[in-house]
């Protein structure tokens, strides 16, 4: 469980690194990190959806009726003082679930917006690509114009497509 947080912990941390690393990258690499950073997020989703079952568990095991029935086999001169621990360590372990939740919430929301980012580099520089491409277009039609080459401008253009 100690393991678990501060994993999720050196997780948070380390997030924000990617939005950086997104400034840099080609538009092929800028497409992959994002795709690689969707797959962190179906881990995360995956991991937080897991959290929530084991503390809707808790919930119901903490209701007075389960802890007396979790206690049924056991016998003892002090039952009151049996369900009270098995309470207390029902409420630290829910708590500590809780707790777990919150982080895993934190790089859930962290990594979507480090995808947005991704995505919005990725689109950008497959525009710049496009724009390029029309800019060279567009010289060669104005060249083609300036120097009364029509008949160049017709065969081209059928290449530009």
């Amino acid at each position: 469980m100690i393991k678990l947080g501060l994993s999720l912990i050196l997780f948070i941390a380390l997030v924000p690194a990617f939005t950086a690393g997104v400034a840099g990258q080609s538009e092929s690499g800028a497409a992959q990190t994002a795709d690689d950073l969707r797959v962190q997020l179906l881990e995360v989703q995956a991991k937080e959806a897991e959290l929530q079952a084991r503390a809707r568990q808790l919930d119901e095991d903490l209701k007075p009726e389960n802890i007396e029935r979790s206690l049924a086999g056991v016998g003892s001169t002090r039952p009151e003082e049996l369900r009270e621990l098995r309470r207390r360590q029902l409420t630290i372990e829910r708590d500590s679930v809780r707790a777990q939740l919150k982080l895993v919430g934190t790089s859930r929301e962290r990594l979507e917006t480090v995808i947005r980012t991704a995505d919005t580099q990725a689109y950008q520089q497959s525009a710049v690509g496009t724009t390029q491409r029309l800019m060279k277009c567009r010289e060669r039609i104005m060249l083609a114009a300036l120097a009364g080459c029509w008949e160049w401008l017709e065969v081209s253009s059928q290449s530009w497509e």
